[in-house]
């Protein structure tokens, strides 16, 4: 899609036409769904989250600054709505203090080993807190600060949980690696 195209749509959805609204959604489906499925732990509810996100997308419209880039604004709601959804989901967040948290070695190629599938089944694995966290300073590259005040966490909270992320992850990669030694040996 064009600029031109894309600006199009956009006035037409701050003028509520569901034609345009219908085009920009399905035009940015698997981007925005790409964003929600590393939040969510299912289909289901990454699915649930972008049609949240796109309900915000269509009410906020007006708010969209054109000197801006669409997707960048687009992804910024994508991931406040994952976060609202966390926070709306989550009873009791799973918070353990930095000082227990471990460090293990991986072997340095065992992720570029891993296929995207791969990787995100593992990040669906985590816990919410856990994969929130990874989520938001791996991919998104927020800082501790950042993340703690989204998330209503202490620094130290949102620092303890991406340790614990990682270290789940790694745990899992090593079982995959074992694994593989063990089916070719």
């Amino acid at each position: 899609m064009t600029g031109e195209a894309l600006s199009h749509i956009i006035k037409a959805c701050k003028a509520n036409n569901r034609d345009a609204q219908k085009k920009l959604y399905h035009h940015f489906h698997n981007y925005a769904l790409s964003i929600t499925s590393r939040y969510a732990k299912t289909s289901d509810e990454a699915r649930e989250i972008l049609n949240d996100g796109f309900l915000k997308v269509f009410t906020k419209i007006d708010k969209y600054d054109s000197n801006l880039s669409f997707k960048g604004w687009l992804s910024r709601i994508m991931v406040n709505t994952a976060i609202d959804h966390y926070r709306k989901h989550q009873s009791k967040p799973t918070i353990v203090d930095i000082a227990h948290a471990q460090h293990y070695e991986t072997r340095a190629d065992a992720v570029h080993n891993l296929n995207y599938e791969t990787l995100m089944g593992m990040v669906r694995q985590l816990p919410p807190a856990y994969r929130v966290v990874f989520n938001l300073h791996a991919v998104e590259g927020f800082k501790h600060p950042e993340i703690a005040e989204k998330l209503g966490i202490s620094v130290g909270a949102s620092k303890s949980n991406l340790a614990k992320a990682r270290l789940k992850l790694r745990a899992m990669i090593q079982s995959i690696e074992g694994k593989k030694s063990k089916h070719a040996g």
